[in-house]
């Protein structure tokens, strides 16, 4: 790992030979965007390496790379585990066409891509797991190479509580062997609190202050670029306010679901962290109460009134379970409260 030109030559030089420098962002598609290059001497790497990280792929300039040893590959295939909603298991994925995007592939040529769903209860059944491999993987030595290499990342993916696993491209190189030549893993976030040695590999910088300290208090978060902060119950409820904010010629500056809790101490914590947005105007709070009381919410809006210095225009909406004793609370207090979520998102376009 290089984060500049001048280490890139460095790395290329004690590696010896020819290298690869991958550029090191979060994204599919590096290769297209050129993130992705050969060097021959060191001095080409520094090269190459310069070129890479004047770039920015996908809105992500890139900060690192990597520096590899470059493989003679004959062929690339392609293999990956991920989760699968509709068998409720595992689902393996081969293919003999590796080395391109798979989501592409899925679409152009769906059957270049061999699946064999695996259940999470009984795990890979060995029969079933060579039949699919073997026709991709002709030869016995592959075939081998093959099994072992899914038998761990199914490993892998159970241990350690992942949404997709793949090894793309999967390398055929001299000698009838397979090299994993990059490689992808993604988590499930909700599963992180049993695997610290996970979390501690977190990117922070790719957070922004907010969403780090919202995670600290139970707050699914996400910022936005807009002028409308938004405080929601149920992340369906969120991404349609966004939608009725746009539709009225808002533009929200975040996603904030505060769940299905009555806790106020979380609508207290999440205008204080609205709050701090310099680019907000105007604050939109849409409840719709089933699990959640639109009473507990009330206080809790009620509770931050009390506690911070709240500047800009609050719109409020509340139904559902106790909306009544909610909207009292607020109207004693002489706040607005909306029922009609078209007439509360009308309301904080035009202030904001």
């Amino acid at each position: 790992m290089v984060t500049t030109a001048e280490q890139a030559e460095v790395a290329a030089k004690n590696i010896g030979g020819t290298v690869v420098i991958k550029a090191q962002v979060l994204v599919g598609g590096r290769g297209k965007a050129g993130g992705v290059k050969i060097a021959k001497t060191p001095e080409e790497a520094g090269e190459r390496a310069a070129e890479i990280l004047a770039l920015t792929i996908k809105e992500l300039p890139v900060e690192k790379l990597l520096v590899a040893p470059a493989a003679d590959i004959k062929q690339e295939f392609y293999l990956g585990l991920a989760l699968d909603r509709n068998t409720k298991g595992v689902l393996l994925m081969v293919s003999k066409a590796g080395g391109v995007d798979i989501e592409e592939l899925a679409v152009s040529s769906p059957e270049q891509i061999l699946k064999l769903a695996i259940d999470p209860v009984k795990g890979i059944q060995d029969t079933e797991l060579r039949q699919t491999l073997s026709a991709v993987f002709e030869t016995p030595k592959l075939l081998e190479q093959a099994h072992d290499t899914v038998t761990k990342l199914y490993r892998l993916f159970v241990e350690k509580d992942c949404s997709l696993v793949e090894i793309n491209p999967y390398g055929l190189v001299e000698n009838e062997t397979l090299v994993a030549l990059d490689a992808k893993v993604n988590f499930d976030d909700n599963a992180l609190y049993k695997h610290p040695d996970i979390e501690s590999l977190k990117n922070l910088e790719e957070y922004s202050a907010d969403e780090i300290e919202a995670n600290k208090h139970g707050l699914s978060f996400v910022s936005l670029d807009g002028e409308i902060g938004c405080i929601v119950n149920g992340a369906g409820l969120a991404m349609a306010t966004l939608d009725i904010i746009k539709l009225y010629g808002g533009s929200p500056a975040n996603f904030l679901d505060v769940g299905g809790s009555s806790n106020p101490e979380k609508v207290l914590n999440a205008l204080s962290i609205i709050l701090g947005n310099p680019n907000c105007k105007a604050v939109l709070i849409n409840i719709f109460g089933g699990i959640t009381r639109c009473d507990d919410i009330a206080k809790g809006i009620l509770m931050a009134m009390d506690q911070i210095d709240i500047k800009l225009p609050l719109v409020i909406r509340l139904i559902g379970t106790n909306d009544k004793e909610g909207r009292k609370l607020l109207t004693d207090r002489g706040l607005e409260v909306a029922e009609s979520l078209s007439e509360a998102v009308e309301k904080v376009v035009s202030v904001a």
